[in-house]
């Protein structure tokens, strides 16, 4: 019998891992997305709704790559990491194990299990020799706001172009931001989900958002 490489052990130790949900934060989410000509007025409302209210939102302008590790022969990927770094900036490279979304019709919000570290700028380096193959990478640009413990992001998403420096790409993939709101809690605080709809309610009627069925997504011809 031929024994196991490394990169077997490994991806069958991350399986054994993944499946027995050994992670113990979650992160509750819901999404949506505003027009560009309707920014401006979501921006206003945040800034009134949010801590710090006296000062600018925090800016953001980053790349993420994400990366997939895959079978012989498999179409589905083992596992799914994302990559991702500030540009313009000497900051860490994050990295960001996000599990497979939940959607509980009981609970307000899509629950997913998830971890972050820091880590050195070879950490694409590293996992391409693991193994991983690129899945896809984009530029988010944009804004964040606190509320509590609440997290809420305002990106404009932008194409990587071949042959242009990725810090001067400027190909926004749609005519629209990306509205996050996200906690990221240890598993058993249902209470989250709730103080998230409530946020959520006050941002109507300019955004609506809202638990995203991924699996359904994929689904759509």
């Amino acid at each position: 019998m031929q024994a196991k490489t490394k990169k077997d052990r490994a991806t069958e130790s991350l399986s054994l891992a993944l499946k027995n949900r050994f992670l113990p934060n979650l992160e509750y989410l819901l999404q949506g997305s505003i027009l560009d000509t309707a920014v401006e007025h979501l921006m206003h409302r945040l800034k009134g709704l949010c801590d710090n209210v006296d000062t600018s939102p925090e800016t953001f302008h980053d790349l993420e790559v994400c990366m997939s590790l895959r079978q012989p022969n498999s179409p589905q990927p083992v596992l799914l990491l994302r990559v991702r770094r500030a540009l313009g900036r000497d900051a860490p490279f994050q990295l960001r194990y996000l599990g497979q979304p939940e959607v509980d019709m009981r609970r307000p919000t899509l629950v997913r299990s998830c971890m972050d570290c820091a880590c050195t700028n070879g950490i694409l380096d590293f996992l391409s020799e693991m193994g991983f193959r690129l899945e896809f990478e984009y530029i988010a640009k944009g804004y964040m706001f606190r509320k509590g413990r609440m997290k809420i992001t305002v990106s404009k998403l932008i194409k990587i172009v071949p042959g242009k420096q990725q810090d001067m790409a400027n190909e926004p993939i749609s005519q629209s931001y990306i509205v996050e709101l996200s906690v990221v809690a240890p598993t058993g605080q249902e209470n989250v989900g709730e103080e998230m709809r409530v946020f959520a309610e006050q941002l109507k009627p300019l955004v609506q958002l809202d638990k995203i069925d991924y699996k359904r997504l994929a689904n759509i011809p």
